[in-house]
């Protein structure tokens, strides 16, 4: 989402479930603090995080790399 401050990228992780009682599809996001020692990321990557010791007040997730998508099948 963002890369504004230095060594810190904000990731919005967003997750899909059925609602147990009303049985729709429900959309939850969450917004994270990322360490990112290279500030090689940038607004619009999509990247894969993980869990670590508190870096700061706010930062307990780092960045481990870019997320791929895996590419479709092509029938011949």
């Amino acid at each position: 989402m963002s890369d504004k401050t230095e060594k810190t990228v904000v990731v919005n992780v967003e997750r899909m479930f059925t609602h147990p009682l009303l049985k729709k599809t429900v959309r939850r996001s969450k917004r994270y603090q990322a360490h990112d020692e290279a500030n090689q990321f940038k607004e619009g990557d999509q990247v894969r995080i993980q869990e670590c010791a508190p870096k700061s007040k706010n930062k307990r997730w780092e960045v481990i790399g870019h997320e791929t998508k895996a590419e479709p099948a092509v029938k011949v």
